[in-house]
């Protein structure tokens, strides 16, 4: 039995590696809640969330008072029973962003747990479905830089091995993403692929103005992100009857039943669940399984530690997204070569954790609940 007796609730605040701005927002900071839970054998499991700069604290909170009481005494190997019990405790409060974030925290660190009670990677433990999976990197693409800037990093993404870049689109004319995609695109040539992301900056009307401008321009583009709110399922049903672009979402969405409506509808034709907004590896596996039924590929937002066993763990991996986040507090890394990435072979998660780097940075001194 591995019952739950110590959990220690902390977080560390990360600045990103470069300036990072898109079409609604910037990424200020990288505030990581995170979760070690240890059981009755002394075996130990940790897992983590994130924000783009604000909330941090609030997920603490919810965890502190409300979620990890809940957790001691508990058997650690009931993944999918404790996951439904902390939703239905916090269903009032769901379905939204803040509950995700502290559920994935959560369910991390018991995957983390079994995977190393069991002496098994993510990967295996979760399916096993593919030894590697193709990188493409997002860091060199944000929405204010220019044309020139986008081609030297896309040419040295290229030159580092990577398979494709995201560039950000978005700018105030058309004609402006139109010379950074073209830019791009006749630098690295037609092998090399790139996605764009909207960021939910468009109306439906510009979403299908510009989606038909790309199309025309032979950009060949591998997707397109976000191009409207993630709650108009209608606008993005329209978008894709209108254009052959790939439509990518995922990313703020906060439950398996939202992706639903999306497949359902034919409303998208990527998958990008994130594992912290969705809540965990737990209902990531059931998006990821439930677009493999419609024949969609999974390439998951963000988080590429998490998601590169992830993505390997099913058979509809599409893609890893490539966006440095942990190095500060890791000693592991992901590693590509030859335009992709191998998922670790260490029990767990794959992740190892730099403690004494954690400890300098942590903002606020360890909470425990025993």
């Amino acid at each position: 039995m591995a019952v739950i007796r110590r959990v220690e609730i902390l977080q560390v605040d990360l600045v990103p590696k470069v300036p990072r701005s898109d079409a609604i927002q910037s990424f200020l900071a990288q505030e990581t809640p995170m979760l070690r839970i240890t059981d009755a054998d002394g075996a130990t499991g940790t897992g983590y969330t994130y924000t783009i700069g604000h909330g941090g604290s609030s997920i603490v909170a919810l965890l502190r008072d409300h979620l990890v009481p809940r957790l001691i005494g508990r058997e650690a190997e009931e993944i999918a029973r404790i996951w439904q019990d902390l939703f239905m405790l916090t269903h009032a409060l769901s379905v939204g962003p803040l509950v995700a974030l502290s559920l994935a925290a959560i369910d991390t660190a018991l995957w983390d747990l079994r995977g190393r009670r069991t002496g098994l990677p993510l990967h295996r433990l979760a399916g096993g479905a593919r030894p590697r999976i193709p990188v493409y990197t997002t860091e060199g693409g944000w929405l204010h830089l220019a044309p020139e800037a986008l081609v030297a990093d896309a040419e040295a993404a290229r030159g580092q091995g990577f398979a494709g870049c995201k560039i950000k689109v978005g700018r105030p004319l058309l004609a402006e993403d139109l010379r950074r995609l073209s830019a791009v695109r006749q630098a690295v040539g037609d092998a090399f692929q790139i996605m764009t992301d909207a960021n939910q900056g468009f109306s439906v009307a510009e979403a299908i103005r510009r989606a038909g401008a790309f199309e025309a321009a032979g950009l060949d583009l591998a997707w397109y992100e976000e191009p409207l709110p993630a709650e108009d399922v209608e606008g993005h049903v329209r978008l894709a009857a209108a254009t052959r672009i790939p439509i990518a979402v995922g990313e703020s969405l906060y439950h398996p039943a939202q992706f639903r409506d999306y497949l359902a509808r034919g409303a998208c034709s990527v998958v990008q669940v994130d594992v912290a907004r969705i809540g965990g590896i737990t209902p990531w596996l059931k998006v990821a399984h439930m677009a493999e039924a419609f024949n969609v590929p999974v390439c998951p937002h963000f988080l590429m530690e998490l998601h590169l066993p992830l993505v390997c763990a099913v058979a509809n991996g599409g893609w890893l997204e490539h966006i440095p986040q942990l190095d500060d507090i890791a000693e592991s890394r992901v590693v590509v070569r030859d335009g992709h990435a191998t998922p670790p072979e260490e029990p767990g998660n794959g992740i190892a954790w730099d403690l004494a780097a954690i400890a300098r940075r942590q903002a606020f001194t360890p909470l425990v609940v025993a």
